[in-house]
């Protein structure tokens, strides 16, 4: 436990962090999940759908920093590369 009053501050903030940023993964996986489920089926319109809200899911967990940059532009690029299969 910490001592001083700074560090059971920075715990705490730390734990509210935590906790958005496994918010922002979870969605990303929810989404990926559905998106790879519309790809197996071939249907290719929903997967576009899904696919744009996947996108932006990664987008805003870059921009919160809940996971890196390069991470998500290769997510984003192999999600594409498998969207882009089905024509």
């Amino acid at each position: 436990m910490p001592i001083k009053k700074s560090a059971a501050k920075a715990m705490r903030h730390s734990k509210k962090v935590r906790n958005r940023h496994k918010k922002r993964k979870a969605r990303i996986k929810f989404l990926r999940r559905i998106f790879l489920k519309q790809i197996k089926a071939s249907k290719k319109k929903e997967a576009k759908a899904t696919f744009e809200k996947l996108q932006k899911a990664i987008d805003k967990a870059v921009k919160a920093g809940a996971i890196k940059e390069n991470n998500g532009s290769r997510k984003k690029s192999r999600f594409a590369k498998k969207l882009n299969s089905l024509s």
